[in-house]
């Protein structure tokens, strides 16, 4: 057999597997959105064979056969098939560090505890989780010990490759140590500073769920979102999910509050124009998805932190946001909305946080993940460390655990090692944007004129359409000319909130 045609062989067995992640994705959003709770059992059989099937195809010895007849020298063969190969081996050897048998107990124990999660957290009750999700801890710690062994990494550096590759605790740890000392001083100068500037002029509801929708659906399109390639949904836990040509969003809405669920929107077009703009002629193959999780936050926290909390979009949205509620007065002009987007108050929901105290939710999770997975925090104290945790990074103490540790799906879900992601991503947000306004011509002027052609096309040029094809670090040296560098996010948190 020759290179080129085992190449081609992996190229269709590759193909094959990413159809069935596909099918598991959109199975998962419908548990997520529209399932009938008495339907949870057999979908989580539906979804722990179809974990085990798309595992066992990229575990079969033919797959190791024909990696090994493949050896591309990269000075003469299209890159993108060097990279391509190279997110083959990476996955090829994730899947073969795990047994089968353990995927299946994995997938099982994770479909349970997010169906356990929802009646958890709706009636503030930690103990009836308890139990599920100490199943789903226990299970991941056997995967990650598992794949420690055959990536040579600590067990939580294997959870964090998943989400992140080549990202690793050590690096995470310097970052987050760097912005908590930021923090400590720069949230009490925001407060002070807030203090003295006028007061944000308060909403009146009810704002009703149509409303709220069309809004939603008017910055989708204004955005580029290609409605004939995806939906909007609702969910109890906003996220953005789907397959290839059918990218699934969701968010959820509060009558007395429509901010949130806004933003929300917004944050998950973000996830989803980044999909939308991804290699069509690598479909289904490793060199075609997203370069990890960190660079798909910084897509939706591009759009959502970077331009939607900006005065020149506020310019642009705040007439439109006024005419969609029929409002009226100085409660409803660009200053107050403004106002009201920036406003800095720590809080309890990592979801609903402002831009400067967000990261310290992610830090907080990332602590506690990782004393999880090491079993250094027990299930049982979860809670008091959480609340513990909360009160030193921000000062306050949620009041039950609905507002506290059962706030998130991440972890019922077996997602860890994700969270790191998010501030990662902030801190590229921050550069890419920065990067955008240096190349292109008068950037704010277009946005507040509520056109965002100039911007989509950047990233779809700088970063959507690369694909895996680099790594995240040269992925964001290329579009930006630096490394990942914290100053420039600080930076920017400095200019918008102390000026």
């Amino acid at each position: 057999m020759s290179e080129n045609s085992a190449y081609n062989d992996l190229v269709s067995l590759y193909r094959r597997i990413g159809i069935i992640n596909d099918a598991i994705a959109i199975l998962d959003w419908d548990q997520s959105t529209i399932m009938p709770e008495g339907s949870a059992s057999a979908r989580s059989e539906q979804l722990a064979t179809l974990s085990v099937l798309s595992h066992d195809l990229l575990t079969h010895p033919k797959i190791s056969e024909l990696l090994d007849k493949v050896d591309f020298n990269k000075g003469k063969i299209d890159s993108w098939k060097v990279a391509n190969l190279e997110g083959m081996k990476r996955a090829h050897l994730h899947a073969i560090s795990v047994p089968a048998d353990l995927v299946k107990e994995q997938s099982r124990a994770n479909s349970t505890c997010q169906m356990e999660w929802r009646k958890a957290k709706q009636e503030n009750d930690f103990a009836f989780l308890m139990p599920s999700l100490n199943d789903v801890i226990e299970v991941t710690r056997e995967v990650s010990v598992a794949k420690s062994e055959n990536l040579g990494l600590s067990p939580y550096d294997c959870l964090l490759d998943t989400y992140e590759p080549g990202c690793r605790s050590e690096r995470i740890d310097e970052i987050f140590s760097n912005h908590e000392k930021f923090l400590s001083g720069f949230l009490g100068e925001v407060m002070e500073f807030q203090s003295k500037q006028p007061k944000v002029v308060p909403l009146k509801g009810p704002f009703s769920v149509d409303k709220q929708k069309k809004l939603g659906l008017k910055f989708m399109k204004d955005f580029g979102f290609d409605f004939s390639r995806g939906r909007v949904d609702v969910s109890l836990h906003p996220f953005c999910g789907g397959g290839l040509n059918d990218v699934r969003i969701t968010t959820r809405y509060d009558e007395n509050d429509f901010t949130s669920s806004l933003m929300g929107v917004l944050h998950e077009t973000g996830h989803a124009i980044y999909e939308h703009g991804l290699p069509e002629s690598w479909s289904y193959q490793p060199v075609g998805s997203a370069r990890g999780m960190a660079m798909h936050e910084s897509q939706s926290l591009l759009l959502e932190m970077q331009v939607c909390r900006s005065y020149s979009f506020m310019i642009y949205a705040a007439p439109i946001i006024k005419r969609a509620f029929s409002g009226s007065g100085q409660a409803w002009e660009v200053d107050n909305l403004h106002r009201l987007y920036t406003r800095v108050s720590p809080g309890f929901i990592r979801v609903d946080a402002d831009e400067v105290t967000y990261p310290a939710h992610i830090i907080l999770r990332y602590r506690l993940e990782r004393a999880l997975i090491s079993n250094d925090l027990l299930v049982a104290d979860l809670p008091a460390a959480w609340n513990e945790g909360m009160a030193s990074l921000l000062g306050i103490t949620p009041p039950n655990d609905s507002l506290g540790c059962l706030q998130d799906i991440h972890w019922p879900s077996g997602s860890f090692g994700y969270f790191p992601t998010y501030t990662i991503g902030a801190v590229a947000a921050a550069q890419f944007y920065n990067a955008a306004k240096k190349q292109l011509n008068d950037l704010e002027g277009e946005i507040s004129k509520g056109k965002f052609q100039s911007l989509l096309s950047w990233l779809r040029s700088n970063i959507h359409s690369k694909g895996s094809l680099l790594s995240a670090d040269e992925l964001l040296h290329t579009a930006s000319g630096d490394n990942l560098n914290i100053k420039i996010f600080q930076e920017h948190l400095q200019s918008r909130y102390l000026n």
